[in-house]
C-alpha cells in the first residue's frame, strides 16, 4: 500500500521494531516553519557531521560537541 495519507506513514514509522527492542514512536508535526534562516560557516564548522556513504546529502551523523 503506497503511502496515501500522513496518517498511514505514521502508523508505518510507528510500527517499527528493531530485534533488540527499539520501538519507534511517530508523531505528525504541522507547525509551520519560518523560511530564510541561515547558518554562517562559523556554525557549520562547530557541527561535528560525518557524512555516509551512501546518499551523504540525505544520511549523515551529527555528533554532540566534546
Amino acid at each position: 500500500m503506497p503511502l496515501e495519507s500522513y496518517e498511514t506513514a505514521i502508523n508505518y514509522i510507528s510500527s517499527t521494531e528493531t530485534r533488540t527492542g527499539l520501538k519507534v514512536k511517530a508523531v505528525l508535526n504541522s507547525k509551520t516553519y519560518e523560511t530564510g534562516e541561515t547558518v554562517t560557516d562559523e556554525e557549520i564548522k562547530m557541527l561535528r557531521i560525518r557524512l555516509h556513504r551512501t546518499l551523504p546529502e540525505w544520511n549523515y551523523t551529527i555528533k554532540p560537541q566534546i
